[in-house]
């Protein structure tokens, strides 16, 4: 056990990456390339599909040879963005056009016309998500409908459907499986995660025909193995996940009220329900946690759709920074946003996620004065992302989740000490960051080394956690309620 390894495929937003680990999960190497956004129109946002599989095969190559080639690669694990929508001919590989990526509205009005038809209800129950084109289906129904000879071909069987770990399992197997796991099923809004199975009333709403779907498998499990050209020998594929429930897997949040958030391109916080399938009064979505040996662990989960994207638009757009490490200088060297008032910056350049779910906001920057800078609107960028997950863990309570002993934070953004800090006394609730923070990649290579056997259970996971870093709230409860009543009537301001 000692001599193998697990590869660990990391293909989000932003970029593609993959990281050998040893057979007890601890990371060797690493290699990691960007992603390039496509914006075709307002509210569109693509990604070329062949790009990310070449980038995977990339860093997955150059991992491979850095810990000393294929030889002892007992296991391949994929974790990925969810929701990005993929539609391929079945005999050529290739994507009919660009992958529809999560972030991307160009299904709003679609989902505008299904909630004024009443079909929410009836979707929420079986899908345990809102309507939003933020999921799948609308992707799926958009390009059916608007790629000349599209629907045809599917019909005729020709064409394949997948969300990213789906495509890339097709390729990595020479076009042998079409699959994928209940994770990434449960965010198309076309998958029942009660009954566990694609939907066929849901499919006739979406004009969607089944043929396309791959089939679905547990997160751990034997999903065939790569082709032998790519890599000198075939490696076992053992895991699919979407990236948040990869992360929750990485935090080690396997009892029933753990709570993880992860700090990307978005912010997802999930709570661990166990066996429970727990609904939602206040929007929040029922997701499936992780399955396992046939058995489903559920979740409730809040997206945001913008947390990383603050500070990318700072650096690249506003260019009030040159690098993601200055803004935690800045916003340490003010004692606030701004003289008596303060900014706020409400992140909405793709509308906002939960518990508002309004496609429709746009971002702005609130409250400015002749006093303001760039280091306070700086600043007011990072609190945004803090205020944002306040928003949804007080909507997890009014759901019933007891507040939990500590927020454990994972992703890109968790190395800012400062963010941490307010984050942790603006929610009241202890932030916890691991030793290993890229716990989204983590959880695949956890999930791969238990599909392959390489991990016994999930209690020998949860023994590698490692905390690096904790803050304990510290701002006094009044300084806390002002400064959310700001920011509620800043996200009013940006409604429509």
């Amino acid at each position: 056990m000692a001599s193998q390894r697990i590869l660990a495929i990391d293909q989000g937003t932003t970029s593609t990456r993959a990281v050998m680990f040893s057979a007890a999960g601890e990371p060797l190497a690493a290699s990691q390339t960007p992603l390039r956004q496509i914006y075709p129109a307002d509210g569109w946002v693509e990604h070329d599909a062949e790009e990310i599989w070449q980038a995977t095969l990339s860093v997955c190559r150059d991992v491979i040879a850095k810990t000393g080639g294929i030889d002892g690669v007992a296991a391949l694990g994929i974790t990925n963005q969810r929701e990005t929508s993929v539609l391929w001919n079945r005999v050529t590989g290739k994507p009919v056009m660009n992958a529809i990526v999560w972030q991307d509205r160009r299904g709003a009005a679609l989902c505008a016309a299904l909630r004024e038809a009443g079909h929410e209800g009836v979707i929420q129950n079986k899908t345990g998500l809102l309507i939003d084109s933020y999921f799948s289906a609308t992707k799926v129904q958009w390009m059916l409908d608007n790629i000349p000879s599209a629907r045809a071909a599917a019909t005729r069987g020709e064409l394949a459907f997948g969300t990213i770990d789906c495509f890339l399992l097709w390729r990595l197997s020479g076009g042998r499986v079409h699959a994928t796991d209940a994770t990434n099923a449960s965010r198309t809004m076309l998958y029942d995660i009660h009954q566990g199975q694609w939907d066929d009333d849901l499919l006739a709403l979406f004009a969607i025909p089944k043929s396309i779907l791959p089939e679905v498998r547990d997160t751990a499990g034997d999903f065939g193995a790569s082709d032998p050209a790519l890599f000198g020998r075939t490696i076992p594929i053992t895991a699919l996940v979407g990236d948040q429930h990869g992360a929750l897997v990485g935090q080690a949040c396997f009892e029933p009220g753990m709570v993880k958030s992860t700090y990307g391109t978005g912010c997802f916080v999930l709570v661990n329900t166990g066996t429970v399938a727990l609904p939602s009064r206040n929007r929040l979505l029922t997701t499936i946690a992780y399955r396992l040996k046939g058995e489903t662990t559920y979740a409730l989960e809040g997206s945001i759709f913008n947390a990383g994207t603050v500070i990318q638009w700072l650096r690249d757009n506003a260019r009030m920074i040159t690098s993601a490490g200055e803004s935690e200088k800045l916003a340490a060297a003010l004692d606030d946003t701004g003289g008596t008032g303060r900014v706020y910056f409400v992140p909405a350049f793709t509308g906002l996620g939960a518990p508002h779910w309004n496609p429709h906001a746009r971002g702005a920057i609130l409250s400015l004065t002749r006093d303001s800078s760039a280091a306070h609107i700086v600043r007011a960028g990072l609190e945004s992302v803090c205020y944002q997950t306040h928003d949804l863990l007080t909507a997890l309570r009014q759901d019933g989740i007891v507040a939990p002993p500590a927020l454990r934070v994972d992703g890109g953004m968790i190395a800012n000490n400062w963010l941490l800090q307010f984050l942790a006394d603006i929610t009241g609730i202890p932030v916890e960051r691991p030793v290993y923070a890229e716990t989204t990649v983590l959880g695949a290579a956890f999930l791969a080394g238990l599909g392959r056997g390489l991990f016994s259970s999930l209690d020998e996971i949860k023994a590698a956690w490692r905390l690096d870093f904790r803050a304990a709230p510290r701002m006094a409860e009044a300084q806390r309620r002002t400064l959310l009543e700001g920011w509620q009537s800043a996200v009013r301001c940006v409604m429509r």
